[in-house]
């Protein structure tokens, strides 16, 4: 008789202290920090309701079905944010990475009824031009041709289009705008051409791009395009010339996630022939940005973000503001980069009108401004030279009213000129 009494206890015990731990779980379930608050916290779908969430007007507004994460203050309490923009250490991401948008084509498709198809270059055997001159010595071959950096042909090299009514670009009208290609060998007898970045010519043998168009990619593969301009046609008054990559430089602080410092320098085996359609842009100095101006950007990207965005078939053209750093910070914290955001200064931004803007495409195509003075002892008509201020990199969705995010230039001119030095190139061709 007193075991089954001593048994009875047991088993009431143990039906008080379960109904105990789920009465205390219910009533934590929704709690957003625990006393350890050291740990984050993300909210689930049983996080607490809409009105509970917004009971404090002062406080920002959460759906209640998406996820936010807790972020720990230093006197114990937490800001909520999405949990996009909390890291794994608990602390806020106040550099975009892994949110931004690249202007880049992925070689990968993430819907698996999609495949990996070339964008809108000749998808056929391209002839490349073989390699004549050794590392050092392209300045060697005397480039006759060189008529000064950064001369825009307004009216077009050797003939004028009629009808541009959608901002395509009259041909030759950007000399020094190259096209990144990236050879796949699809069997021995066929090599097809895919359209990877746009670039530009700021030496003969040089191609100044973004690194995250070409980071990780076998330099081997890669091919540069000058003077491109229909990319379905051959019958140019011009043709376009092709040649291999030798070396690719990425900038060492280089950043994939967030793309800080996204500057890299493709040296060619020999120089390009410098002709009407085919020529070099100027550079801007160390740190000298204009704040105040229209500038241009050019390039075969999407005109449209997403899927329903097509690809160029003719080089278009679009002018865009630059846009002050403060304010772009302050706008682009107003998207889902959050308000903590801050705008590195390995970065410029232009645009913020709706529907004129870079897309997903046009990463590594140069931002042009109009030269204002004289570069450093050159002395000179400037009368229609343009210097590069930007280099396309990211930005929040395509055309709306946030600014598109450039790779500052100008930031990088000591560490272009060291390469240039270092290769025995000279810096003429983008300073005269």
């Amino acid at each position: 008789m007193e075991l089954k009494k001593e048994i009875f206890i047991l088993i009431l015990s143990s039906l008080i202290n379960l109904s105990l731990q789920n009465t205390l779980f219910k009533e934590n379930k929704a709690s957003t920090v625990t006393e350890n608050s050291d740990s984050v916290i993300i909210e689930a779908k049983e996080s607490p309701t809409l009105d509970r969430l917004n009971q404090n007007e002062g406080e920002q507004s959460f759906i209640a079905n998406e996820a936010t994460a807790a972020i720990p203050t230093q006197d114990g309490s937490c800001i909520c944010v999405p949990y996009y923009l909390c890291s794994t250490n608990g602390t806020i991401l106040t550099d975009g990475s892994n949110i931004i948008d690249i202007r880049f084509i992925s070689p990968s498709c993430e819907n698996y009824l999609d495949v990996c198809c070339t964008a809108p270059l000749d998808p056929t055997e391209v002839p490349v031009t073989t390699p004549a001159a050794q590392p050092g010595n392209n300045d060697k071959e005397e480039i006759t041709s060189f008529q000064g950096c950064g001369k825009r042909n307004f009216e077009g090299a050797g003939f004028r289009i009629k009808g541009d009514e959608n901002n395509e670009a009259q041909f030759g009208e950007f000399p020094w705008m190259m096209a990144i290609l990236k050879t796949d060998n699809v069997n021995p007898n066929t090599t097809l051409t895919i359209y990877q970045c746009g670039g530009s010519l700021i030496h003969p043998s040089v191609v100044l791009t973004a690194a995250h168009c070409v980071f990780g990619t076998d330099y081997n593969s890669l091919m540069v395009r000058a003077g491109e301009w229909d990319t379905q046609t051959k019958n140019e008054i011009f043709p376009h010339v092709n040649q291999r990559v030798k070396q690719v430089i990425i900038h060492e602080n280089f950043n994939r996630e967030n793309l800080k410092n996204d500057i890299a320098l493709l040296i060619l085996p020999k120089p390009f022939n410098l002709t009407k359609h085919i020529s070099t842009v100027c550079l801007p100095y160390q740190d000298d940005v204009p704040n105040e101006a229209y500038c241009t950007a050019s390039g075969w990207g999407k005109d449209v973000f997403g899927k329903a965005g097509n690809y160029q078939v003719i080089l278009k053209k679009v002018d865009l503001p630059m846009v002050p750093r403060d304010q772009c910070q302050n706008e682009l914290r107003t998207t889902r980069l959050g308000r903590f955001f801050k705008l590195h200064d390995s970065f410029v931004c232009a645009g913020g009108e709706v529907g004129r803007d870079t897309c997903k495409g046009d990463g590594g195509g140069p931002l042009v401004c109009p030269i204002t003075s004289a570069l450093i002892g050159s002395p000179r008509n400037i009368t229609g030279r343009y210097q590069q201020t930007g280099i396309v990199a990211w930005g929040i969705s395509c055309g709306e009213k946030i600014p598109g995010v450039y790779v500052n230039v100008a930031k990088f001119r000591i560490w272009i000129d060291e390469w240039m030095i270092k290769l025995g190139l000279n810096p003429k061709f983008y300073t005269e």
